[in-house]
């Protein structure tokens, strides 16, 4: 935001914005003195100065005639692991290696789950099921080491509803950053799938991986 203070207050001291402003003035029937700006002139530049700085955000609306929706939640997180992107992606598709985390988060024995193995496919478009059949879903995407897409639904949802979940892994210090978003999910789920990401699956992660 700071940024934008500062180029907005580097835009409204510009000669460009003077004569923009003065020619506001006249066309309001007053007189081109730089020192004699109406405040509608000034208001009227400065806005629109500020929409251009901003890429018209004032226009940015969903259109709901055309069935554009603007109130679907969204998680997006991101987590830091002390391992190789090489690591971090062989835990999210190798199921021996998701198993330790399955075990870990405690999920099976709080939740009263089935104990039925981690079942993960390592082809695009391969079937997974997670945390005893609760988690299911067919992988999207997977780049070794960068990018896993998957998509991902509970077992508590309607039989139709799949969500899509995106981890990219990058090289971070001597570790990986990995930028998770979530979406598509039904929105009175989103408090609890957040929390979930982070009890079930980022903190057994990194006890697997450290």
């Amino acid at each position: 935001m700071l940024w934008r203070q500062k180029m907005l207050l580097n835009i409204f001291f510009s000669d460009c914005f003077i004569r923009r402003a003065r020619s506001m003035c006249v066309a309001q029937g007053q007189p081109m003195d730089a020192n004699n700006f109406s405040r509608r002139a000034f208001a009227t530049a400065a806005g629109a100065a500020a929409v251009g700085l901003t890429g018209g955000a004032a226009r940015s609306a969903p259109d709901e005639s055309l069935g554009i929706s603007g109130s679907n939640l969204a998680i997006r997180q991101e987590v830091v692991f002390d391992a190789s992107p090489e690591r971090v992606y062989a835990v999210l598709t190798d199921a021996q290696l998701f198993d330790r985390v399955v075990l870990l988060s405690g999920a099976v024995a709080s939740m009263a789950l089935k104990t039925t193995p981690t079942r993960i496919s390592a082809e695009a478009g391969g079937a997974f099921s997670l945390f005893g059949d609760y988690i299911t879903g067919r992988q999207i995407e997977l780049t070794p080491s960068v990018r896993v897409i998957q998509a991902w639904r509970s077992a508590s949802w309607a039989p139709h509803i799949y969500s899509i979940v995106r981890f990219e892994l990058a090289p971070h210090a001597s570790g990986t950053r990995l930028q998770f978003d979530h979406t598509g999910f039904p929105n009175d789920e989103a408090r609890s799938l957040a929390t979930g990401w982070q009890a079930h699956y980022w903190a057994p992660m990194a006890k697997v991986l450290a």
